[in-house]
């Protein structure tokens, strides 16, 4: 019998910001379950709530109302330092902005999580030569992000996003900065990520084709959410 796991659970979330006379509702009583594995599709236009909702799930904002659960833990009563170590353990973030220390070569951004972490020696090297391996920039290893294009740079952030081989990979409009023959080949490598590492994503996304590459999608509009059958899911067997 097959038995199926979340990574992410949101019960009833809400976000409401106090700017000026008016509060603003960024979400509205968001309910979703994210499936171990998983590539999920958040679209709709600028201010729907696309990125608010992925910055709760990364705990780099935190909900006015609602519960959200990572990997089967509340994190309603989480500290900074308990999101930091989510961060660095179990959630990888991909964002539209790079994000590259520009003094730094490209292996040298893909080992600073590694870094952080306390990780040195031969397997941090190793580790570092395999996602740069991942998403085909090996030989780009020793350039800095002056030296690279715009899609170079983001395979770059993937590689960086993924190194510590997170469960969750949360990527906010990571085409956004790209042409289309780029972005193209950036959700290609995305599309590949639950398959070769077994990691769940989150895409936030304004293109129609990038959402047609995940398995499920979820329309936000005003801060409400309407989730679309999945395409496919993939199963977790007992």
């Amino acid at each position: 019998m097959s038995i199926r796991t979340y990574i992410v659970q949101l019960r009833a979330v809400s976000k409401i910001y106090d700017r000026g006379p008016v509060p603003v509702h960024a979400l509205r009583d968001v309910t979703l379950s994210v499936g171990t594995g998983e590539f999920l599709a958040l679209t709709g236009p600028s201010g729907c709530g696309k990125s608010t909702l992925l910055n709760l799930v990364a705990g780099l904002d935190r909900p006015t109302s609602g519960d959200i659960v990572l990997d089967g833990q509340p994190t309603g009563g989480w500290s900074s330092l308990q999101w930091t170590r989510a961060r660095r353990d179990l959630i990888g973030i991909v964002f539209q902005a790079f994000h590259l220390l520009p003094a730094l070569t490209a292996e040298e951004n893909v080992a600073m999580p590694l870094l952080l972490s306390g990780s040195a020696g031969r397997s941090l090297s190793s580790r570092v030569a395999e996602c740069l391996d991942l998403v085909g920039l090996r030989e780009r290893a020793k350039h800095r992000p002056s030296e690279l294009s715009g899609g170079e740079q983001q395979r770059v952030a993937i590689a960086r996003g993924v190194v510590h081989r997170p469960r969750l990979l949360i990527a906010d409009e990571p085409t956004g900065n790209l042409d289309s023959r780029t972005a193209a080949e950036i959700l290609a490598l995305l599309r590949s990520l639950p398959r070769q590492l077994g990691c769940t994503i989150m895409l936030a996304t304004h293109s129609d084709a990038a959402a047609r590459q995940a398995d499920r999608l979820c329309r936000m509009k005003d801060g409400l959410l309407h989730d679309h059958p999945p395409k496919t899911l993939p199963q977790d067997t007992a």
